[in-house]
């Protein structure tokens, strides 16, 4: 039992307990206080707070032995944490019921090779957490965010989530999350520069280079948001970090060793190009015109 309570970081189950203790002795445990009951016969062994752990455990145990967690639970993508406790399935596993603050999702493609079993609970690994935090979010946008933000923290790589989405050929938003998935792989860090390039798609620009790596007038490595290379346009999407003092003075001056080298730069604000993209085109028009380019009028 020592060695289950250590796995399951102190969280048994009355079945569980039974393999040891006779009823008995659990009953006597929850009524000296030595114990304390997290769900519906399910307790923590000793009388301490529970913690995120704890309550994690209390989620995969109330469900039943083949339930993982998932989405946002099972994945660190800093800036998106909820206390929800996201928990994975298969239909045929029928828990009685779940603890306060846990989400239920069923789903007949729940494979092994989906599955990190070596995590405490059990979790899906990166790739399908991702994909399914998508399916879940609110919006389409806060789905292409959670893309982004998986691959600008490198929690996982294009070929895998596209793997994962070929055995999911049903799965919710499944077009607009392999298109953020396609960008992101191609170098966009940001919703701001997803939506960048689908507003040059369907304004019938030519697609950038996202994240390019060039020097600058002072021989050092720089990286660009978004280069229209034949052209030497170079764009600046602009986020909320760029409101920070340092910051500024650095994209500054970074801008200018690029205009001292003879590039055309323009910077957008994220909400620019979100909310007033008439502009955001006109400029990019007239900048890639004045370069020389002669596509759609």
């Amino acid at each position: 039992m020592d060695a289950l309570l250590d796995h399951q970081s102190g969280v048994i189950t009355m079945a569980q307990a039974l393999r040891y203790l006779t009823e008995k002795a659990v009953r006597h445990r929850l009524a000296s206080g030595r114990w304390q009951r997290l769900h519906r016969s399910i307790f923590l062994t000793h009388n301490g707070p529970a913690g995120p752990a704890q309550h994690r455990w209390a989620a995969v145990l109330s469900i039943g032995h083949a339930a993982v967690l998932a989405g946002l639970t099972a994945i660190d993508l800093r800036g998106y944490s909820t206390p929800t406790i996201h928990v994975l399935a298969p239909p045929g596993t029928q828990g009685r019921s779940v603890p306060v603050g846990v989400v239920v999702h069923r789903s007949n493609a729940l494979d092994e090779c989906d599955v990190l079993t070596i995590g405490r609970p059990p979790r899906t690994r990166a790739a399908r957490s991702l994909v399914d935090a998508a399916q879940w979010a609110r919006t389409v946008a806060e789905a292409q965010a959670i893309v982004a933000a998986g691959f600008q923290q490198r929690l996982v790589r294009a070929a895998d989530v596209r793997a994962v989405l070929d055995r999911l050929p049903r799965a919710r938003r499944r077009r607009a999350i392999l298109q953020a998935v396609n960008d992101a792989a191609g170098g966009a860090h940001s919703l701001a520069e997803i939506d960048f390039i689908g507003l040059c798609r369907r304004h019938r620009l030519p697609e950038p280079r996202l994240q390019v790596m060039r020097r600058d007038a002072v021989g050092r490595w720089r990286f660009l948001d978004a280069l229209f290379e034949e052209w030497q346009v170079h764009v600046e999407v602009d986020g909320g970090h760029h409101l920070e003092v340092r910051q500024a003075w650095a994209d500054m001056s970074r801008q200018n060793t690029l205009w001292i080298a003879g590039e055309r730069i323009l910077r957008f604000p994220a909400w620019a190009i979100r909310h007033d993209p008439t502009a955001v085109v006109t400029q990019l028009h007239a900048a890639l015109h004045a370069a020389g380019w002669r596509g759609a009028d």
